[in-house]
């Protein structure tokens, strides 16, 4: 059994704001998942940090000057009362969504960077929290098969699509932004 669930209580975003270093704590309907003591995975990969930083670089360019910003982990994701999450990166185009700290409701587009340690998560448990807070798009990067699933919110429900790493991603939520995968999944 996991340590999370083990957990007896349930916590608000209030008491997650009191917990020490909850920039690396997720709290989903009302769970806390600590990514340093419960997966015990340290600090990212070298890769996984190659990827953040190539998407960083491609879709910071494309908003330069436009109204949506782009954020990378830790930015807060608060989605409800009882889900904060800490998306590798994040673009939100509302500007009444922010608050000092972070982002209050769905972002327009979430990445999530695979972890061995992590991977369930973001499959799963933060798929379905996106999904029920309306983030508009959402992609799950896997660096060890150098794929991406992309999911695109229609009529309530995720439609995805599978990129390959030569393939090149049309961001719907940006338009005219296209990620070149080739870039992203360079060794």
């Amino acid at each position: 059994m996991n340590e999370a669930a083990k957990q007896e209580k349930e916590y608000t975003y209030e008491e997650w704001l009191e917990l020490d270093n909850n920039e690396y704590i997720d709290l989903i309907d009302g769970i806390l998942y600590d990514h340093n003591t419960l997966y015990m995975r340290g600090e990212p990969s070298r890769r996984h940090m190659d990827i953040v930083r190539e998407l960083t670089l491609e879709i910071g360019n494309f908003l330069r000057g436009k109204p949506c910003k782009l954020y990378t982990n830790p930015f807060m994701v608060k989605l409800n009362k009882k889900t904060v999450v800490h998306p590798d990166l994040s673009v939100i185009c509302d500007n009444n969504k922010f608050i000092d700290r972070g982002c209050m409701g769905a972002p327009d587009l979430v990445i999530e960077i695979l972890s061995p340690s992590n991977a369930g998560d973001d499959i799963f448990r933060k798929y379905n929290q996106y999904l029920m807070a309306g983030v508009k798009e959402y992609w799950i990067v896997d660096p060890l098969k150098n794929t991406v699933n992309v999911y695109i919110l229609q009529k309530g429900e995720y439609e995805v699509t599978l990129y390959k790493e030569k393939d090149i991603i049309p961001v719907t939520v940006l338009p005219d932004c296209e990620i070149n995968l080739k870039v992203i999944f360079a060794k």
